[in-house]
């Protein structure tokens, strides 16, 4: 039989372990879903990057028209943006570029369109 203090240290660990590991869920930084289908890019042009962040390295530019093969989405909790992976086949030179895009130029569901520019008067 175990003293009870050492039985309470066990408790203890293992209630903290738990904790810290459900922490570290809540507060993952990148939350991910998976899909797979075709769009088009929406926007006039998109910077294709290598991770879902708007300082990772851009790989490549995509352009309206050009088509997106996606495979995942990713909302980045720091910057409150989500992001679309996937593959994009350029119609002007036909090359391809793999890697994250904003969500609002690569949206295969047509939500959460992104803001029409204002015209001054």
């Amino acid at each position: 039989m175990t003293p009870p203090h050492r039985a309470q240290r066990a408790i203890a660990a293992a209630s903290l372990a738990l904790a810290v590991a459900v922490g570290g869920l809540a507060t993952a930084s990148t939350a991910q879903a998976y899909d797979t289908d075709t769009t088009t890019i929406s926007c006039s042009a998109v910077k294709v990057r290598k991770a879902p962040s708007k300082t990772s390295t851009v790989v490549g530019i995509g352009y309206r028209h050009d088509k997106v093969l996606y495979d995942q989405f990713a909302y980045k909790k720091a910057e409150k943006t989500w992001y679309t992976r996937g593959t994009v086949t350029r119609k002007s030179d036909g090359k391809k570029i793999r890697g994250y895009m904003i969500y609002n130029c690569a949206n295969p569901y047509q939500t959460n369109p992104a803001p029409k520019p204002s015209i001054p008067n």
